[in-house]
């Protein structure tokens, strides 16, 4: 059997003794601190000590940048991202997030209490591999992207998180991954049975101060 690498990653704790994990999913070419400061806008105070987990993606070379090498989940072969995905990556980084939640669940705090987080390309891992972590978690959220794969999603998600909830945020006005995709992960998750929030925000591909306002109270629902 193969072992997925570890992921390097950053951490924040709001506290001593966590009650609550939030692993967050970086977009392309940044990384585990692109979304630092978004955490520390958040206040989950009500919820008790929280820790964040910031992993770092691996550093790929990325063809629809010229082979550039960047931090990246999975490749991205052309600006159809629905018509040629980069499988093998993709599921390459499942096996690498699947392996983070169990490391965080070893550490103490239930997969019931975790999050999955993420952004652009981290919201399209956190929808490949949320919806088939084997263990329930608290929730998913996926800002400004889409569902990779998803004519495999119904077969291959688990039965511990049918019925998770998800928050799905996007600009209407996103240059880099369409509003409609982000309708169509709306849509396909709703005709699974998952209850969606769906959220559109006059901007571009970006999270806005409302968005996270909305984030914040997500977030205080599912871990009350």
């Amino acid at each position: 059997m193969l072992r997925a690498m570890e992921l390097e990653s950053l951490e924040l704790q709001t506290g001593e003794n966590p009650v609550a994990c939030i692993v967050v999913l970086h977009g392309l070419g940044a990384d585990g601190s692109d979304f630092v400061p978004i955490a520390r806008e958040l206040d989950l105070g009500a919820v008790g000590a929280v820790r964040y987990v910031f992993p770092h993606a691996p550093i790929r070379p990325v063809t629809i940048n010229g082979g550039h090498r960047m931090r990246a989940w999975y490749d991205i072969l052309g600006a159809d991202l629905a018509r040629r995905e980069d499988e093998t990556g993709l599921r390459a980084s499942q096996a690498q997030v699947l392996a983070l939640l169990e490391r965080e669940a070893a550490r103490g705090i239930a997969p019931a209490r975790t999050v999955l987080m993420g952004f652009s390309q981290g919201c399209a891992m956190t929808l490949l591999a949320g919806l088939r972590a084997p263990h329930r978690l608290a929730g998913l959220v996926g800002l400004s992207g889409y569902l990779p794969l998803p004519e495999t999603t119904a077969a291959e998600r688990s039965e511990a998180n049918r019925g998770l909830p998800v928050f799905l945020g996007h600009g209407r006005f996103d240059p880099v991954v369409a509003l409609a995709r982000g309708v169509a992960a709306r849509d396909a998750l709703q005709a699974l049975g998952y209850p969606v929030q769906w959220r559109e925000y006059p901007m571009e591909h970006s999270v806005c101060p409302q968005e996270i306002a909305d984030l914040n109270r997500y977030l205080l629902q599912i871990l009350a």
